[in-house]
């Protein structure tokens, strides 16, 4: 137990929450602070192994209403290019990947908050893109929740309904990047002791996520989710910079 980062534990509990009503998932979050625990292998280990769970919780929880032309649409492409991302993954550069990570995130925060408009067109082809690169992404940086949520948003889809169908669509792509992380060895001793705490975690997060998301604008909140990754990103790039 003494080996336990507590501090870790705690955060990944904030990220499950703000990753709920932010509507990213908490990846966007669990990656980088992870990232100030482990190697980046590892984080791609424990972070797919957590989201397993994080996923089942939300489907429970936001079952509503399931859109299953998004899940084919999204899900499909998203799941066969997280494959094809983890095993890429074990071919870069572990620090090269942490700047790409920082950089995404600044990246995306800021064009979401400059871009508050921004939209996607709601079509097939638009669907099959973004759950191609959210896919992709996952599997090489242990993240693509926000390029997802960006696609599905273009769908106005009522919040219960965008969660579970978001949950849906990462399960899948969770459950096959923990298969390729395992055999790229990934997820190691190390990270076992975490598991059953983040199981707790996971569906506790979740809950405690759907509380607030109906007592807090989705809006400001996002604003707030965004202004979050922003502050990660940056700390990421200038942590691996100076090591």
């Amino acid at each position: 137990m003494k080996h336990i980062e507590y501090y870790f534990l705690l955060f990944a509990f904030l990220a499950e929450i703000i990753g709920t009503v932010g509507g990213f998932g908490s990846s966007v979050f669990f990656v980088p602070i992870a990232n100030f625990y482990f190697d980046f292998q590892t984080v791609l280990g424990i972070t797919a192994a957590f989201h397993v769970v994080s996923n089942l919780s939300k489907i429970a929880l936001f079952k509503k209403g399931i859109d299953k032309k998004l899940i084919v649409y999204i899900g499909i492409p998203a799941v066969l290019f997280v494959i094809i991302g983890g095993f890429i993954s074990k071919l870069l550069n572990t620090r090269f990947l942490e700047i790409i990570l920082g950089v995404f995130l600044v990246t995306l925060s800021l064009l979401f908050l400059i871009k508050k408009n921004l939209i996607v067109k709601p079509h097939k082809k638009e669907a099959i893109i973004g759950g191609t690169l959210s896919g992709f992404v996952a599997g090489i940086l242990g993240t693509g929740g926000a390029i997802r949520g960006l696609t599905m948003a273009a769908f106005n889809l009522e919040k219960n309904v965008f969660i579970a169908t978001s949950a849906i669509i990462d399960f899948g792509v969770d459950l096959s990047r923990t298969i390729v992380y395992y055999f790229n060895g990934y997820i190691t001793k190390e990270i076992l002791i975490y598991i059953p705490f983040l199981v707790v975690i996971g569906v506790v997060g979740t809950y405690v996520g759907k509380l607030l998301l109906i007592k807090i604008s989705q809006d400001n909140f996002k604003k707030f989710s965004l202004f979050l990754i922003l502050i990660i990103g940056v700390i990421t790039v200038f942590k691996t910079i100076l090591q």
